[in-house]
């Protein structure tokens, strides 16, 4: 199956559904209960922006619930997890497919494409305890269905042929039963979707690496039967792990094969169903956009028939998969919003939307969320800063010990991880955490508490590792890996992995790029230095004050010896630094250093410099900016800014 055109085949269904839904939002049959959620929501102030913006957010998410609907139909038909076929398939498959829904249509003659497909959805539902979690009442789609012609769209889309011989175009027939492709769509899938909650898959060897450094020492710390570490004592034994960005499941789906290995390694004789339910319930993973959950549990549903050995959904057992819709930062027991009483754990919890099935009784029983009771938490929290006021000062408020200035989320989510982890103390060994992060809050002014107070004073940093020239896919953002526990310093020195040089090119598997691999091959080794990093044991004293430098190759060296000889600091130069001027319009303003404002007669113009023009002590702007300012920033006429040439 070719997956670029797939993925460029449905972007074109989810865009076309979305058109459509817009228009039926405007029927009192979805208005209504939109507008009450909405308002609700505003009551309880969870945001602030306007009906419009927020309803465009609720049509992506519903037009994307109705295209993965079918994906996850059409995988399950194509691949015999069920016995019928209500879409299409190989082999006589679509045509058995037609016959059913002429039979449906034959009964029921008043329906139409939608309702079948509804009925698909129903189906794969009762096929088990597992899938109707697809489906539940959660589900976005359940908002606003699809007009009847924009349903038959998509029915027809499955049922094209791919060539003359009338082979379907897309088959998700495959042996191993690969899911990866999901990761894919979960994150282009949705242009709104992507800008809106930075939606960004963990490669699987960063994934890889990440749990190597946490999963692996938590089972030799805890076992794989610990005692709950929380104030409930009706809670079963067994090792916690949580991602609480999930995404589509990436450090899941790495945590439960790991888990179940070492199960069989431990219990080689227990039943085979017994061990996947054990391990099952270590697996926990949140998030807060409801099509990347519904993408994780179907992934790890696929995993569990897998490991079992299982062809078909209707002859598993029933089992339970721990992954919620839900926002991380202030949802859980013990978040900051959340107000809780441990002796009769009788809890308020914060507001929740109609897709969030955090409080669901079900998850209660695993105690989602809790804080402090976690062995190991890991993940790849979202980098983006907060476009929604309301939101923005909810987390600002929340987290307003490490929120400062324009911080970006991996601040409070940097905090939220290390709060999840057990607490360690003399009595109790801490949890272990473990994410890979934006590296701006080490330069920027808003992880100045971040570093200074609570790194500092709160958590028990191990490693850190600068993977800001490694070449990770998708990730334009520098990025930092940061790994601890959940406890007080108690060591004078912190592993630390340094660049030197980034990657010479891109290389053609990312996992084997140069810089990458220098890492993975040196981590243990301390004093050890290539051309690509060095990786050294760094008193804490080092990292306790911001901003940080993770230069190797004796840029550290280099810095300490500059800020010894400076006789004066910046501030000294310079009465203000940053924003003089907001255009609105930056090209307007812009001019390419080449004589452009001397062709066009301007003469008032100052070079444009911004961070990447500055290296090794030179400024080589690429532009000049129109000043259209005077020296006491009032607007100049046109006559002053223009010369006599």
């Amino acid at each position: 199956m070719d997956r670029a055109a797939l993925l460029k085949d449905l972007q074109r269904e989810v865009r076309a559904l979305t058109d459509d839904l817009r228009e039926r939002a405007a029927d009192p049959e979805f208005s209504e209960k939109l507008d009450r959620e909405y308002k609700a929501a505003k009551t309880a102030e969870r945001l602030a922006i306007g009906y419009e913006t927020w309803l465009e957010d609720q049509l992506s998410q519903a037009a994307v619930g109705w295209v993965l609907g079918t994906v996850f139909v059409r995988f399950c038909e194509d691949n015999g997890l069920v016995d019928e076929r209500w879409i299409a398939g190989a082999n006589g498959g679509t045509e058995h497919a037609i016959d059913l829904q002429s039979a449906y249509f034959s009964s029921s003659p008043t329906h139409t494409d939608r309702d079948w497909l509804i009925q698909a959805f129903h189906g794969l539902s009762s096929a088990s305890t597992a899938t109707a979690e697809l489906f539940n009442e959660h589900n976005p789609l359940w908002k606003i269905t699809p007009s009847h012609p924009a349903a038959k769209r998509l029915l027809s889309f499955w049922r094209a042929p791919g060539d003359e011989s009338g082979t379907l175009r897309y088959d998700f027939a495959d042996p191993d039963w690969d899911t990866r492709f999901l990761g894919d769509l979960y994150q282009d899938l949705s242009e709104h979707a992507k800008k809106t909650y930075a939606l960004l898959q963990t490669p699987e060897f960063v994934e890889e690496f990440i749990l190597d450094l946490t999963l692996k020492p938590a089972i030799d710390d805890f076992g794989l039967e610990p005692e709950y570490p929380g104030p409930r004592e009706d809670m079963p034994n067994g090792l916690r792990l949580i991602d609480p960005t999930c995404g589509s499941g990436h450090f899941l789906l790495g945590a439960f094969h790991r888990l179940l290995a070492e199960w069989e390694r431990r219990a080689p004789g227990m039943d085979r169903w017994e061990l996947i339910r054990r391990v099952l319930y270590s697996v926990h993973g949140v998030d807060k956009n409801p099509f990347a959950v519904a993408i994780a549990r179907f992934r790890l549903l696929v995993a569990v028939l897998k490991a079992a050995d299982e062809k078909q959904l209707s002859n598993a057992p029933n089992f339970a998969m721990n992954v919620a819709v839900g926002d991380s930062l202030i949802h859980g027991r013990g978040a900051p919003q959340v107000q809780d009483e441990i002796e009769g754990l009788e809890m308020n919890p914060p507001h929740t939307y109609v897709a969030e099935d955090i409080y669901d009784p079900q998850f209660s029983n695993v105690d989602l969320l809790g804080s402090a009771s976690y062995h190991v938490v890991v993940g790849n929290p979202p980098y983006i800063t907060v476009k929604d006021k309301q939101e923005n000062a909810n987390y600002r408020e929340l987290y307003k010990d490490v929120c400062r200035g324009k911080y970006a989320l991996s601040v409070p989510f940097a905090k939220r991880f290390f709060r999840l982890a057990t607490r360690g103390d003399e009595d109790r060994r801490a949890g272990h955490v473990g994410q890979i992060t934006a590296n701006s809050f080490m330069k920027r002014e808003f992880g100045k508490n971040l570093i200074e107070q609570y790194f500092v004073n709160s958590v028990h940093l191990t490693d850190v590792i600068d993977t800001s020239g490694a070449y990770i896919p998708g990730h334009g953002t520098p990025t930092v890996i940061l790994v601890g526990r959940n406890r007080f310093p108690n060591a004078t020195r912190i592993r630390a992995v340094l660049g030197i040089q980034g990657e010479p090119e891109q290389p053609k598997v990312a996992a084997e790029g140069r810089v990458w691999r220098a890492i993975v091959d040196q981590i243990d080794q301390t004093d050890s230095e290539s051309q690509w990093v060095s990786v050294v044991d760094l008193e804490r004293e080092r990292l306790a004050k911001h901003p940080w430098s993770l230069s190797g190759g004796g840029a550290d060296v280099l810095l300490d010896w500059l800020q010894a000889e400076a006789n004066q600091r910046l501030m000294n130069r310079a009465d203000s630094i940053g924003i003089t001027s907001v255009t609105g319009e930056d090209d307007l303003y812009l001019l390419p250093k080449n004589g452009s404002a001397f062709r066009l007669r301007i003469d008032v113009t100052i070079p444009l410099v911004t961070g990447d023009v500055v290296r090794d002590y030179v400024i080589a702007p690429d532009y000049d900016s129109i000043w259209v300012y005077s020296t006491i920033f009032e607007v100049e006429s046109m006559d002053s800014l223009s010369g006599t040439r």
